[in-house]
């Protein structure tokens, strides 16, 4: 039995003019699977070797092997980059000479070409190999994070709620809520994030933020370095709204009044109607 998409071990039955034809034992030699000379990673292989050679189609629809390792096989969740885009779906690099399909049905949003995204490898109904971007029922729960671990994750997609789906490692179920990101965040983005909470079904819960003291100390310093650069002053205080804060700041207004009130109590700053002023001593 072939495992489409997927390494096999094969014995070589024969050297032909194109290459070695991979003996797949169905007693017809006319099944047996052409591994090209070009796909041998330059090894000069003999008649009778076992080989572990990955299985996919050509152009033609045919079966043919590759010593060469695909960026991504079936069942696999793969980083993968988007080639072109046609009438009747999308073509991704796999690292192979015929590239993966995504259906249009299988887009959940638009790729745009050259940009990178999550895709899930399958064998589709016609015994072809192809991918979608629907990864979240193929996601994993990871046991070996703990709250405030730092983790690399790639987003790859937004709920209703405008909170982020990401995928720790590209294969840990994550979420950022919208409450805990000020700046752009993209389908394909990989951001490297701190867990702040598991939830109950061991969904991560990630943040852009490091601690509270780390993310006041840093977001004084950035107060002061706006005061500095522009005469001492700026018009905002802590009864700025929350989208002039979150446009000029990238921060919540919660964590803006606080970094506020450490200055103050620094004697660093001062407030009134019009904004803030930097003190001079």
């Amino acid at each position: 039995m072939i495992k489409l998409g997927d390494f096999n071990e094969l014995k070589i039955a024969r050297k032909g003019a194109p290459g070695y034809f991979l003996d797949v034992q169905t007693g017809n030699t006319s099944d047996d699977i052409l591994l090209p000379y070009g796909n041998c990673l330059d090894k000069e292989l003999e008649e009778g070797q076992i080989v572990n050679a990955f299985i996919y189609r050509d152009s033609k629809d045919r079966l043919i092997a590759t010593l060469k390792e695909p960026l991504a096989k079936v069942s696999d969740i793969a980083y993968l980059k988007v080639l072109s885009n046609t009438r009747i779906g999308a073509f991704l690099d796999i690292g192979l000479e015929r590239d993966l399909f995504v259906p249009l049905k299988e887009q959940r949003y638009t790729l745009v070409e050259g940009a990178k995204y999550l895709f899930y490898v399958y064998v589709d109904k016609t015994n072809r190999l192809a991918a979608t971007t629907n990864i979240e029922p193929e996601l994993e729960i990871s046991e070996e994070y703990k709250v405030s671990d730092e983790v690399n994750a790639i987003v790859y997609d937004f709920y209703r709620s405008e909170n982020v789906a990401l995928a720790v490692d590209g294969k840990y179920k994550a979420i950022m809520l919208k409450n805990e990101y000020f700046t752009q965040v993209n389908i394909g983005d990989i951001l490297k994030l701190n867990v702040k909470k598991i939830y109950e079904d061991g969904t991560l819960g990630l943040t852009p933020r490091a601690k509270a003291s780390e993310e006041r100390s840093k977001l004084q310093d950035e107060i002061l370095k706006y005061l500095n650069t522009n005469n001492d002053f700026m018009p905002f205080n802590d009864k700025s709204s929350p989208e002039d804060i979150k446009e000029v700041f990238h921060e919540s207004k919660n964590y803006f009044k606080r970094a506020l009130g450490g200055l103050m109590k620094k004697g660093l700053i001062k407030q009134d109607d019009e904004g803030t002023r930097l003190i001079r001593k």
